[in-house]
């Protein structure tokens, strides 16, 4: 839907934390907009909370205020700061808005994925257990290169297209996958085929019903022997069962940032399995991410607010 705030001053709940306060000075600057701070825990608002507008969820822990969306009567548009939806989207009125902050997260989240790979191509992990034993390891393991590498890249969306734009430099080809084929893009009904013969997996596409469980046993077992699978997107497009059997054969390796269950319990088998590296979901967090995030939800809300709608807004 496009927007409907035109020619009236809007409200906008901004978290009160101190991640988020870089957040209000942004969105103060928008002209005709109210900033009002909100405690993303908080199980009761205030009558001027209340009649918000807009409602911007925190930057960490941005499931927090899904609860409040009750007490907003007025409430026309959710901003989100993350770039996938899937935590908010159920609990979204169909009269409301919802924007992601998608592009936002592009440049830190795939300079963790161009990371991932040469720490696991370069053997940074073994490097460090030699090292805490003291022990010279010159020729004791086996470094590869990303020259000559082919990448998959299941999602082509801000994320996917600027891992391919930084392997590039490294020699690497990058194949893009999508929903839609498009120029230069391939349909993610061509997965099977196009699987086999890449080097490496890149998951950065969004979760919802079609890529759920998307990088099953079948589509895992097509993967090269010693390829290696890389995950931005969600936890839940691959199949943490199938992923463990294929590790624990030692066949292909891994690089996590998103696992499923998450937060990783405990005692789960992929702590211990061979051949793979987990990061908490913080792909995105160096400093500066949180700046990029409120300038594109700024984009999005004076958008809104203008009367048009929003390039981020999510089809439902």
């Amino acid at each position: 839907m496009a927007g409907g705030m035109k020619d009236k001053t809007a409200t906008v709940l901004v978290s009160h934390e101190e991640d988020d306060a870089v957040g209000r000075r942004i969105i103060q600057l928008i002209p005709g907009v109210e900033v009002v701070a909100y405690d993303p825990d908080a199980t009761v608002l205030d009558d001027t909370q209340r009649s918000a507008d807009i409602l911007v969820p925190s930057y960490r822990g941005s499931h927090r205020p899904i609860p409040l969306i009750t007490q907003l009567p007025r409430l026309r548009m959710v901003q989100l700061l993350s770039a996938g939806v899937d935590e908010w989207i159920a609990y979204i009125p169909a009269n409301v808005t919802l924007a992601s902050a998608r592009g936002a997260h592009a440049g830190p989240v795939s300079e963790w994925v161009i990371s991932a790979i040469l720490t696991q191509m370069r053997q940074w992990p073994a490097l460090v257990r030699f090292q805490d034993s003291e022990t010279w390891a010159h020729r004791l393991f086996s470094a590869d290169t990303l020259a000559g590498k082919r990448a998959l890249i299941v999602g082509a969306g801000s994320i996917g297209t600027a891992v391919a734009a930084r392997l590039s430099p490294f020699g690497a080809l990058s194949t893009l996958v999508a929903r839609t084929a498009r120029d230069g893009v391939y349909s993610w009904s061509e997965l099977s085929r196009l699987i086999p013969g890449h080097d490496i997996v890149v998951i950065s596409a969004p979760l919802n019903d079609e890529t759920r469980g998307l990088m099953g046993r079948a589509l895992l077992a097509l993967m090269d022997d010693g390829a290696l699978l890389v995950n931005v997107g969600r936890g839940q497009i691959v199949d943490t069962e199938a992923l463990v059997a294929e590790l624990r054969s030692g066949r292909l390796r891994a690089a996590l940032d998103v696992t499923d269950p998450e937060p990783l319990p405990q005692g789960h088998p992929l702590w211990k399995a061979p051949n793979v590296i987990i990061s908490p979901h913080s792909a995105r967090t160096v400093p500066g991410t949180n700046r990029l995030c409120y300038e594109v939800a700024a984009e999005q809300i004076q958008e809104f607010i203008a009367g048009r709608r929003p390039a981020n807004a999510i089809e439902r």
